[in-house]
């Protein structure tokens, strides 16, 4: 990623969503450069999920820019906003949102595929993501692995294409303890050994505190963790 140093992987700026019933946040400014990680909490209806669906540009925000590797996304036509989410960004989520019938080196490759990536490459690529973070590649389904094997699928899946931005939506709140720690020394270790930018969001504050930084979403504002005195 050397053509991101420097630039910011992520940038919102006076970013502000509103829901039929209520204004979800307002005057949200974030940005992350790559190689750098931050969390983000908040209660339940907060508005944290509804975040990452603006930056991943399948909710129109009521105002504000996102920016994903220097490229304005609401600027941007349908078909470059999926080839630009494609190239730049990668999502894991809460439970993984495998494809049980197929095998963890099929659920991997089938992103890289769709990006347009020679079958060959997906594949070989694929497994070579899923030996590296230790998950067994053998021809049986997806459905087979444990919880924390899925989750480091979702993870390879994610990264099959070197995205600029890695999102996170509670990626261990479906887990036991083992692999809830092992899943996040995982992903706070991608930003330093890929060079991407990491937004993670949780409700578990031992999580979020391995973060470079963290930040709550609340009233409708994003602060620093910990004060509510200014915008993060």
């Amino acid at each position: 990623m050397e053509e991101m140093a420097g630039r910011a992987a992520l940038e919102l700026v006076g970013l502000a969503c509103r829901v039929p019933d209520r204004l979800l946040f307002t005057e949200v400014d974030l940005r992350l450069k790559a190689g750098e990680s931050v969390s983000a909490t908040g209660a339940s209806g907060s508005g944290k999920s509804t975040l990452l669906m603006c930056i991943l540009g399948l909710v129109k925000p009521d105002a504000g820019i996102v920016r994903i590797a220097g490229a304005d996304v609401g600027r941007m036509s349908a078909r470059a906003l999926a080839q630009h989410r494609r190239d730049h960004i990668g999502m894991v989520f809460q439970f993984g949102e495998l494809l049980p019938e197929l095998s963890p080196v099929e659920n991997v490759a089938l992103a890289g595929l769709l990006s347009g990536m020679h079958r060959t490459e997906a594949y070989d690529r694929a497994a070579d993501l899923l030996n590296e973070l230790g998950v067994p590649t053998r021809s049986g389904s997806t459905a087979t692995l444990s919880g924390g094997e899925r989750q480091r699928t979702a993870v390879a899946r994610a990264l099959i294409n070197d995205p600029s931005l890695l999102l996170a939506d509670e990626p261990t709140g479906s887990l036991d303890q083992a692999h809830r720690d092992s899943v996040a020394d995982l992903l706070f270790e991608l930003p330093r050994s890929r060079g991407c930018a990491l937004l993670l969001v949780t409700h578990d504050p031992a999580i979020a505190r391995r973060a470079d930084r963290q930040v709550t979403l609340a009233d409708g504002t994003l602060f620093p963790a910990g004060t509510t005195e200014a915008p993060a």
